[in-house]
C-alpha cells in the first residue's frame, strides 16, 4: 500500500492552516474592550555610513532591549498563551488548571505596559556607549489588526567616534609607574572605536594587573579614565591615572606574613581567634585543627602563597581553587588583614568547614530501549571523601539489574547482570616524576577494581574481572586529560548452553564470545569542552582516545614475529591491539531557547600479532538511544550484512572494527520543562578483514554507500537535574537493502499499523544523546 503524496502533502498543509488560525484567533479572543495584545517591536537604522549587514547586526542587538518582551511564538503560534487562556480563570479547587495556567501558561502581554520614551532612551543609551553620541530615535505605533499592536522605533545614529589618542599618566609614583609600564599591554588602541564597555574591562584588567604585584587594597574604581570629546572630526581623547582621592592602603604593594588555616572552622563560630593556642606549626602554615581531621599535607599543593613572598591575586584565586577541588570543604573563606602598616605586610587566614565525609545513595532506574529490552536496575554506592584523613576518595559501588526482551524473537532471552567496584582517589600524582600543574585543578592519582557477572538466559553468562591504575589532571577549565598506566580486564565465559553452541558453531562472530579474554595495557583521554561558556554562540566538545593492549608484552614473548602460534599468560591468550576513538561535537545557539548540535564519531581498532581479531567488548557497536535511534541497539551492520539472514532463535549483537557516526539534532523549548528536537542519524561499522559469517562487512571504497540514515522527533523533561528522554525515529535508508533499493522514503507510512511496527522506533532514556 503507498500514499498519494501530493494529497499527504495537502493534508498536512490543511491542518497546519487550520491549527494556525486557531491559535491565532485564540490569541485575542480573551482580551477586554480597549486592550491590544502586544507583539513586539521593529528597529529601523536610518545611517549612511553603516553597511547593511552592519545596520543587520545594530538593529538585531538592539530589538533585545525592548521592554516587555511579546507573548513567545512557535510557527505563528503563542502555545503559551493558548494554555493561559484555556486554563481561563480558575477557582483554588481546580489544582490542575491553575498548575496549567501558573506553571506551563503564560498571560498576555499587552501594547498599554509598552513605554516608548524609555525604550526610545535606552536605545540611545546604548549607541552612546558604543561611540555613538549624536543618536536621535523616533517611535509610534504600528497597529497590526484590531486586537494587536507593535512599536516603531527609527533609530539615526550618525557617525561612531574613534579614539584619538591614549595618554598614560607618568609620574613617580610607584603605582602610576607601574600603570605606565604596563601600557604596551592595554586594548584601548588609536583608531578603535569609542566603547564604554571595553574601557569598563580595561579597569578591571589594570587592576588585575596591580594586584598580582601586591597592590591588594586596589579597585578598579581607583583608576580614572577620562574622556574628551572636544577634539573634533569625531574622535576622542582618553587619559588614564589613578584618582587622585585614592585611598593610602591601595597605594602600596604587600608581603605575606603569616598564613593561618582554621581547618575545622564553623560559620556561627565567632570565638575562633582564641583557638590559635591549640595551634600547630607546619612549614609556613599554623594550623588550628582541634581533633585532626585533616593531615596537614593536603595544604602543601593546595595553598601557593608563601610566607615572605609579594601577594599575588593569581596565587590567591588558585589556592582557593585548590581547597574547593579537594572535595572535603563545605565551604571556604579567605580574607586578610595588615599586619605591619609600616613594612607593608599581610597576614592570610583561610577558613575552612569540613563537609560530612561518608555518604550512601541507593538508585532505583527503569529503562527501555529501542531493542525491545525493558528493565530494571538498582545500584547502591559508599563513599568516604576522607578516608586516610588526607582528603582520598574511597567509594564502594554495588549493583544489579535485569532486561527483560519483549520481541517475539527475543522473548525469554533475559539478561541479568551483577558487579562490585571499589576505587581509591589520591589528591596527587603518585609518580616517580614531581607533577604539579598551576592550575586550579587538583591532579588525581586513581585506582580501581572491580568485578561483573552477566548472565544471557538460554545463552551463556560472563565473569568480567577489571583492574586499573591511572591519572586524572586538568589543564585548565576546558583541557582534561586522562592517563591510566594499567588498565586490565579478564572475560571469562561460562555455563554456555548448547543452544548458543548450535547456532555459534561455524560463525566466527559469535564463536569470539566464548572465548577468554585477557586485555591489559596503557590508555589515554583527552578532552577538550568550552560548552559552560554560556556566552559563546559557537561552542565545541571534543573527546580522543588511545587505547593499547599487550604491545610492550607481545615484543617480550615474539607475538609479533611469530604470529602463528598464540602466546599466553596463565593459559589465556592476551590480546593485542591498538585502538582510537573520537568525538566532535558542535553546539550552535540559534537563539534564547534554540540550538543545533552536529556530532561525528569515529573510531578504528587494529589486531595484531597475538590477536587475529578485536576481543569482542572493545569493538563498536551503533544503533539505540544515544546513536542511530532509527535502529535498534547493537542490531546494524556490519556494513551491508543483513541481520534478517541469522537463521537464529535470538538477535546477536552486530559489532565492527571501525565506526563513522553523525548526529543532527535541532534543540528548541517549547515551554516550561519541556523541550523539543527534531534529529537525522547517520553512521554505520565496518569489519577490517572479511569474516565469514557476515558477508558484506568488509570496509572498502564505496563505504558511504552503506551508511544507515534515520530520522525522527523528540521530546525532553527537563527537571535541572534529569532530563527525561522519548524520541521516535524511523529510517530513511536501510544499508541492507539491495542496491538501489535503500532509500526508503517513498515507503513512509505513517498510517500504516504494520510500518508502525516494523519501522518507528520508541527509545526512552536519561539525559540527552550528546
Amino acid at each position: 500500500m503507498r500514499v498519494n503524496k501530493s494529497k499527504s502533502i495537502k493534508y498536512f498543509i490543511a491542518v497546519g492552516s487550520i491549527v494556525l488560525m486557531l491559535g491565532s484567533c485564540g490569541s485575542t479572543r480573551h482580551l477586554k474592550e480597549g486592550e491590544f495584545l502586544y507583539t513586539g517591536g521593529t528597529i529601523e537604522i536610518d545611517s549612511d555610513s553603516l553597511s547593511k549587514s552592519q545596520k543587520k547586526e545594530m538593529a538585531e542587538g538592539l530589538a533585545d532591549l525592548l521592554r516587555p518582551i511579546p507573548n513567545g511564538k512557535i510557527l505563528g503560534m503563542r502555545p503559551k498563551l493558548g494554555l493561559y487562556n484555556m486554563a481561563g480563570d480558575p477557582d483554588k479547587s481546580s489544582k490542575f488548571r491553575n498548575w496549567m495556567r501558573k506553571k506551563l501558561g503564560e498571560p498576555p502581554v499587552l501594547f498599554e505596559e509598552v513605554d516608548l520614551d524609555y525604550n526610545s532612551a535606552i536605545l540611545s543609551n546604548r549607541l552612546e556607549n558604543v561611540g555613538f553620541f549624536n543618536v536621535e530615535v523616533e517611535s509610534d505605533t504600528l497597529e497590526v489588526t484590531d486586537k494587536k499592536k507593535g512599536a516603531r522605533y527609527k533609530v539615526t545614529p550618525g557617525i561612531q567616534y574613534k579614539i584619538n589618542e591614549v595618554t598614560f599618566l607618568n609620574d613617580s609614583t610607584p603605582l602610576q609607574q607601574l600603570i605606565y609600564d604596563a601600557k604596551r599591554w592595554s586594548k584601548l588602541r588609536e583608531g578603535k572605536p569609542y566603547n564604554l564597555d571595553q574601557i569598563k574591562d580595561e579597569r578591571v584588567r589594570f587592576d588585575n594587573y596591580v594586584k598580582n604585584k601586591g597592590y591588594y587594597y586596589f579597585s578598579p574604581n581607583n583608576l580614572l579614565i577620562q574622556v574628551d570629546s572636544s577634539v573634533g572630526n569625531h574622535k576622542v581623547d582618553l587619559f588614564v591615572k589613578v584618582k587622585d582621592d585614592t585611598p593610602k592602603p591601595a597605594l602600596k604593594s604587600y608581603t605575606i606574613d603569616k598564613i593561618y588555616v582554621f581547618a575545622d572552622y564553623e560559620i556561627s563560630d565567632s570565638e575562633y581567634l582564641s583557638k590559635l593556642d591549640s595551634a600547630y606549626q607546619h612549614k609556613d602554615l599554623t594550623i588550628v585543627d582541634p581533633t585532626g581531621k585533616f593531615k596537614p599535607t593536603i595544604y602543601d599543593r593546595a595553598i601557593y602563597l608563601e610566607k615572605g613572598e609579594t601577594y599575588n591575586r593569581n596565587d590567591h584565586n588558585l589556592s582557593l581553587n585548590r581547597l574547593v577541588n579537594l572535595g572535603v570543604f563545605k565551604f571556604v573563606k579567605n580574607s586578610f588583614e595588615i599586619s605591619d602598616s609600616i613594612n607593608n605586610k599581610l597576614d592570610a587566614y583561610y577558613f575552612l568547614t569540613p563537609d560530612n565525609p561518608k555518604a550512601i545513595r541507593l538508585e532505583l532506574l527503569g529503562k527501555t530501549n529501542s531493542a525491545s529490552y525493558n528493565g530494571a536496575e538498582l545500584n547502591l554506592n559508599w563513599s568516604n571523601k576522607n578516608f586516610f584523613r588526607g582528603a582520598e576518595l574511597f567509594s564502594v559501588s554495588t549493583y544489579g539489574g535485569a532486561d527483560f526482551q519483549s520481541s517475539s524473537k527475543n522473548n525469554g532471552y533475559n539478561v541479568y547482570k551483577a558487579g562490585i567496584e571499589a576505587s581509591l582517589t589520591w589528591p596527587k600524582l603518585i609518580a616517580p616524576i614531581d607533577f604539579n600543574p598551576s592550575t586550579g585543578f587538583v591532579p588525581k592519582t586513581r585506582a580501581t577494581v572491580g568485578y561483573e557477572f552477566l548472565q544471557r538466559s538460554k545463552l551463556y553468562s560472563l565473569n568480567s574481572f577489571k583492574a586499573s591504575w591511572g591519572y586524572l589532571w586538568k589543564q585548565s577549565s576546558t583541557i582534561e586529560h586522562q592517563f591510566n598506566v594499567l588498565e586490565t580486564n579478564y572475560v571469562s565465559p561460562n555455563n554456555v548452553t548448547d543452544l548458543y553452541r548450535e547456532y555459534a558453531a561455524g560463525n566466527p562472530s559469535l564463536e569470539r564470545i566464548l572465548d577468554k579474554q585477557l586485555i591489559f595495557g596503557p590508555t589515554y583521554t583527552f578532552t577538550y569542552t568550552n560548552t559552560m561558556k554560556q556566552y559563546k554562540k559557537n561552542t565545541f566538545y571534543y573527546r580522543g582516545s588511545l587505547d593499547f593492549s599487550g604491545n610492550i608484552t607481545g615484543l617480550l614473548m615474539g607475538a609479533d614475529v611469530d604470529s602463528d602460534k598464540e602466546k599466553t599468560i596463565l593459559g589465556v591468550p592476551f590480546s593485542q591491539y591498538v585502538k582510537t576513538e573520537h568525538d566532535f561535537r558542535h553546539y550552535l545557539k540559534l537563539g534564547k531557547n534554540s540550538q543545533f548540535v552536529s556530532r561525528i564519531h569515529a573510531g578504528v581498532g587494529v589486531a595484531y600479532g597475538n590477536s587475529k581479531n578485536m576481543p569482542y567488548t572493545k569493538q563498536f557497536y551503533v544503533g539505540g538511544s544515544n546513536s542511530i535511534r532509527a535502529f535498534r541497539a547493537r542490531t546494524l551492520g556490519p556494513g551491508s550484512f543483513d541481520p534478517h539472514t541469522i537463521d537464529s532463535k535470538f538477535i546477536p549483537d552486530q559489532s565492527g572494527d571501525m565506526i563513522i557516526e553523525m548526529n543532527f539534532e535541532y534543540r528548541k523549548k517549547l515551554f516550561s520543562i519541556l523541550h523539543g528536537a527534531l534529529f537525522v542519524d547517520a553512521g554505520n561499522i565496518w569489519n577490517l578483514n572479511d569474516v565469514s559469517d557476515r558477508p558484506g562487512g568488509k570496509i572498502g571504497s564505496d563505504f558511504y554507500k552503506e551508511f544507515a540514515i534515520g530520522a525522527g522527533a523528540g521530546l525532553r523533561f527537563d527537571i535541572t537535574f534529569l532530563v527525561v528522554r522519548f524520541d521516535f525515529a524511523f529510517p530513511l535508508r536501510i544499508p541492507y537493502n539491495q542496491s538501489g533499493e535503500r532509500w526508503v522514503i517513498d515507503d513512509i507510512r505513517f498510517g500504516d499499523k504494520q510500518w508502525r511496527k516494523d519501522n518507528l522506533m520508541f527509545n526512552f532514556a536519561i539525559g540527552y544523546p550528546f
